[in-house]
């Protein structure tokens, strides 16, 4: 039988790794997936294109470029100095860095739609009321566009706990570090202790089931919504 630290300790590693990503994309990705929205610049599309290259490119090939990026030679070599280390790589810094930029696609896609889905009469309804910029947009659009923060949460949190190249590249598989549920499970398997892996990857798999359900009744909610309107 696994002992509790075997899997308690990765599980709350990644659950902690996917909470502070989730909340740093739901305000990066908020002015991103905004311009996107509004913007009629010709960098839009290749703006758009960068954003969305997680969603294309082998977790691998990505992990290899931050890996030179968060070694000592690379610009992670000038940031890890500030809290005494010598590199982002292998380090659980380093983690939240590769997974926002990993995940980014998953926060900004469902918030573009959702941007998208307002339209323009109600932002010329308020800007005819008077309303700022600012006020419109924290008063008007994020109430609208809540169906898309959610979504987007729920997939970025998702996608997090199950990521597995860039956490192999980046993190390795550092008991307490780097060690995240993807990590245990390989290394279960490796060691061919079929139990603990089973009982993780079965946990996972109730968890991909939960999310994808509640995704899929979020959609038909607004749907129906929709609708009334």
């Amino acid at each position: 039988m696994p002992s509790v630290t075997e899997i308690a300790q990765p599980v709350g590693l990644t659950l902690t790794l996917a909470l502070i990503v989730t909340a740093i994309l739901l305000f990066v990705a908020t002015p991103i997936a905004w311009w996107l929205t509004r913007s009629q610049s010709a960098w839009k599309a290749p703006v758009a294109a960068v954003v969305s290259l997680p969603l294309v490119l082998p977790p691998t090939v990505l992990g290899f470029y931050l890996l030179l990026a968060f070694g000592p030679n690379g610009p992670g070599g000038l940031i890890a100095p500030l809290w005494g280390a010598r590199t982002l790589a292998f380090s659980f810094e380093g983690l939240v860095i590769a997974s926002v930029l990993y995940s980014l696609p998953f926060m900004t896609q469902p918030l573009r739609t959702a941007f998208e889905a307002i339209g323009d009469e109600p932002l010329e309804a308020a800007a005819t009321l008077g309303a700022g910029r600012r006020s419109t947009f924290f008063r008007l659009v994020i109430p609208l566009a809540r169906s898309g923060y959610l979504t987007g949460a729920i997939l970025t949190f998702a996608h997090t706990v199950g990521e597995f190249g860039v956490v192999l590249m980046i993190g390795g598989n550092i008991p307490g570090k780097t060690k995240l549920v993807s990590m245990a499970i390989y290394d279960f398997v490796e060691r061919l202790e079929w139990d603990k892996a089973h009982l993780l990857a079965g946990g996972m798999v109730l968890f991909a089931f939960v999310v994808i359900t509640t995704v899929m009744l979020i959609d038909r909610r607004v749907g129906r919504i929709a609708g009334v309107n």
